[in-house]
């Protein structure tokens, strides 16, 4: 595996218009973000840049494009709300060294191979985080969307406040935003293909606010600083560097979970196979240089993408084309974005907030599960109004736990114990004689399948049926896993039976799952002789033991068991 990612210009023409076509997507919605964040429209344009650049270069995902997203604007938003709150004079600093921490982790992921791990959680809880997040980012643009400052308090106070902030709007700022939400909810498909309609509601909006709207007073962008943004050294704060630790890993999970949800998508349209852990290292890499010069963090965007693909790009090379474009824009074009009004960018940013609702999920999911439709709301409320760590624990607890009961349910029908043939159980024509011969005196323990701690309880109860019988025939020879709690309440079972005074064989124990039971010291209750490869070798065994307890010579004719060894 290479350093970099895989770039070359057998594709020059597809990755050129690939990467143009997403930098024209990718201005109007780094300036909306930035500023929604709290940054500066600045601050969101370097983060387009760097992550863009860096997460193309060293990624795993050759047609994955990089930028501040929706998920990551609302966490990193809150981010700077409290660090300004705990120290108004180094917040900013503070908050984009939480950047570079969060890129830090994404490197750590990377290195340890984490990537498989990342995604794998439930879907409700996947669709019910990304929902709560598209409900904040919505709810924090209704301030700007109104006319006003984004008011303090996050989420709670937005909506504390909303009363007087609809009795105080700016009819002509609700207007330009209006009609940015009506271009981008209306607009025909055939003409998106021509013109991304961020980008023209953009062009749109700022020249309705030059000619009509001229006469109002309507909040701007304002000028942004044009040349190469300067160094943001990490600044710590002892009193929160517990705090800037988790809001790092936070981000960087959060950074994670989104581009590998992205790369997922390109590579189901590409045909391809990107390397998950490569692309955690080069989105580290990207936020931690975007917050080294004080740029918003990025992760995959799923829009920037499609339209990358769809337009031809196939190599890294499209996403270094798009960082290249909009680095010549900060350097130069910037002062030319300073007439823009923040309504329209609010517009743009509350369409980003609907997209990310998993509408698809929301419309159907009362219709799959109530349980996995309650965990998704759960989350999503817990998102929206108590915390993002605490929603994807609570859910992700939640989930597995009702997961593990299905399973455990599911396995339990599987341990079964019988005297007698049982339909359920494929015994062959000689073993159903055998056990026939046995006369009810024989039990055969039978489990079928991995055995996982749920699994304890069955076995437990099915072992009491021994009370009636003289042999214990423990079949485990279609277990493939056999768990640490299962592996004990086999012992209790076994245990009990040589209390009982009864003969204890047991069958098919191999591979891990003997390893198992042989590092728990299971096999010494059971004598070596007895450890059968086979059910038939274990019933003939176990009838020649019934012979010498009973003195019966017509049982001892059944001969000695040609054992297999195991």
């Amino acid at each position: 595996m290479g350093i970099t990612n895989r770039v070359h210009f057998r594709n020059l023409r597809g990755d050129i218009f690939g990467g143009v076509t997403a930098a024209v997507i990718a201005l109007p919605m780094a300036l909306a973000f930035g500023v929604a964040s709290g940054a500066g429209a600045a601050s969101g344009l370097y983060g387009a840049v760097i992550v863009g650049f860096f997460a193309a270069l060293f990624g795993g995902t050759p047609t994955l494009i990089s930028e501040p997203t929706g998920p990551m604007t609302v966490v990193f938003t809150a981010v700077i709300v409290q660090m300004m709150a705990a120290n108004p004079d180094n917040g900013m600093a503070m908050a984009f060294t939480v950047v570079m921490l969060a890129g830090l982790f994404q490197v750590v992921f990377g290195l340890l191979k984490l990537g498989r791990y990342v995604t794998l959680m439930p879907y409700p809880v996947i669709s019910g985080f990304m929902s709560g997040i598209g409900i904040i980012l919505i709810i924090l643009q209704l301030g700007p969307f109104l006319g006003h400052a984004a008011p303090p308090g996050g989420v709670i106070g937005t909506l504390t406040r909303l009363p007087e902030l609809v009795s105080t709007l700016d009819l002509a700022e609700v207007a330009l935003g209006g009609l940015s939400l009506a271009v981008l909810f209306l607009m025909p498909k055939s003409l998106k293909r021509w013109v991304p309609p961020q980008l023209l509601v953009l062009v749109a909006g700022t020249l309705l606010a030059l000619t009509v709207f001229a006469g109002a007073d309507l909040r701007l962008i304002g000028e942004i600083p044009t040349g190469l943004p300067n160094l943001q050294w990490p600044h710590f704060q002892p009193a929160q560097l517990k705090t800037m630790l988790i809001d790092g890993l936070v981000l960087g999970m959060l950074g994670c979970i989104d581009a590998l949800l992205t790369a997922m998508i390109a590579d189901s349209i590409t045909r391809t196979q990107s390397d998950a852990n490569k692309e955690l290292v080069g989105q580290g890499i990207g936020n931690l240089m975007s917050g080294l010069f004080g740029g918003m963090p990025g992760a995959g965007a799923t829009m920037g993408t499609v339209v990358n693909i769809q337009a031809g790009g196939r190599t890294a090379l499209s996403g270094l084309v798009r960082a290249g474009i909009l680095l010549v824009v900060m350097l130069w074009a910037a002062p030319l974005t300073k007439v823009i009004p923040l309504a329209v960018l609010a517009g743009i940013a509350v369409k980003v907030g609907f997209d990310i609702l998993d509408w698809s999920f929301l419309r159907r999911a009362h219709h799959v599960s109530w349980k996995g439709t309650a965990i998704m709301y759960g989350v999503m409320f817990l998102t929206v109004f108590v915390d993002l760590i605490v929603a994807v624990g609570v859910g992700v607890f939640i989930a597995n736990i009702l997961t593990i009961d299905r399973l455990s349910s599911l396995q339990a029908e599987q341990v079964k114990t019988l005297t007698d043939f049982d339909s359920d159980l494929p015994l062959t024509s000689e073993e159903e004689a055998l056990l026939d011969r046995a006369k009810g005196r024989i039990l055969v323990f039978h489990l079928n399948g991995p055995m996982i701690f749920g699994v304890a309880r069955a076995i437990a109860q099915e072992h009491t049926a021994m009370a009636d019988h003289d042999v214990l025939i423990m079949d485990l020879q279609d277990v493939p896993h056999l768990g640490v709690t299962a592996a004990l309440a086999l012992e209790n079972a076994i245990q009990d039976a040589i209390e009982a005074r009864r003969q204890v064989f047991l069958v098919g124990a191999r591979g891990k799952t003997l390893k198992r039971l042989e590092k728990l010291g299971v096999l010494r209750f059971v004598p070596s002789d007895q450890l059968m490869a086979t059910r038939t070798d274990a019933l003939k065994a176990a009838l020649r033991q019934l012979a010498a307890i009973d003195g019966q010579g017509s049982l001892s004719r059944s001969g000695e068991p040609e054992r297999t060894p195991l």
